[in-house]
């Protein structure tokens, strides 16, 4: 039976854990020995049930043979050994896989929100995008990379071991920007080491923006998401902004725009359709829309494009 901190949605069988105090119990550990942050062996866990789990607090992880977890519609093979993030409120499920239970290893760092209420990190965690990308995105290190992660998680570890004074907090909330500095860096070395899967993912993304806006999708639907975009190249959307900012400099929603342009261009010069029509055509509800985003992109007006091939 769960704590009283846990919750479960008997609908849709939602394990919800609140407090890192909660983790420890039920992951057969002793309690923390700080309630808002703990670092865990992760061989020394009790292994999850094939349970959806949702955290009320951060997790960042490295681990080898966990098996499986599945995350959304799909289950994912961790058993190599990766750098995952995980955000409060997300949803994931451990799938057992007793094979592999007496080779785990690795650690995982809890970090609950209030830790950081009141710092310059509480604002700042949204930036780092990882902790959005999707378990199929995760990290994978270097040796020496994961040489440096480690040593910044011992750091927090022996801080809050040590008689906990007014430096602790200050101390071990640097410690964790760190982590998360070095994090972004040895993302952006992944995007560009794999580059043959980062530039099949702008092929595919050229060819989606152009079978957008080349069919009749965009006229009834409008400008397509970020969202939409990274859902169809089976991505999250952080992840294929991040990509495509290590690789072109421009982010998802920049790509958009540049195809938009490049139909809006073609549109002016070779046809004698009105602005508007074309700005209908492209999926503007408002001229006036079009109108900005065009003289932005291109310090032209439309009309004045147009005036330039006569």
């Amino acid at each position: 039976m769960a704590g009283a901190g846990n919750n479960k949605n008997k609908g849709n069988n939602i394990l919800r854990i609140k407090t890192i105090s909660d983790l420890h119990r039920l992951r057969g550990l002793p309690q923390p020995e700080h309630p808002l942050i703990s670092v865990v062996d992760y061989s020394t866990m009790k292994p999850g049930k094939s349970q959806a789990v949702i955290l009320d607090f951060y997790s960042i992880a490295i681990k080898r043979g966990c098996g499986y977890l599945a995350y959304g519609q799909q289950s994912y093979d961790f058993n190599e050994g990766v750098m995952f993030f995980l955000a409060p409120s997300q949803v994931f499920r451990p799938m057992s896989d007793n094979a592999v239970q007496k080779t785990r290893s690795g650690w995982i760092l809890y970090i609950h929100p209030d830790f950081l209420w009141n710092t310059e990190l509480a604002k700042n965690i949204h930036q780092y995008d990882f902790f959005d990308y999707s378990v199929n995105e995760a990290l994978f290190l270097s040796a020496k990379e994961e040489e440096v992660i480690g040593g910044l998680v011992k750091n927090i570890q022996q801080e809050y071991h040590s008689n906990i004074d007014k430096f602790s907090q200050d101390i071990i909330i640097s410690q964790i920007e760190t982590l998360l500095n070095y994090s972004k860096r040895f993302y952006e070395r992944q995007f560009i080491t794999r580059k043959i899967s980062g530039h099949q993912v702008l092929s595919k993304l050229e060819v989606l923006l152009e079978d957008y806006f080349t069919s009749d999708q965009v006229t009834l639907h409008g400008l397509p998401s970020v969202q939409a975009i990274a859902g169809e190249l089976n991505i999250s959307a952080s992840y294929l902004s991040g990509l495509l900012k290590t690789l072109t400099g421009k982010s998802t929603q920049e790509h958009i725009h540049e195809k938009l342009i490049e139909k809006a261009k073609l549109q002016l010069s070779t046809t004698e359709l009105s602005v508007s029509e074309i700005a209908y055509a492209l999926g503007f509800e408002r001229v006036q829309s079009f109108h900005k985003l065009f003289k932005s992109k291109t310090n032209q007006s439309p009309l004045q494009f147009r005036a330039s091939f006569n």
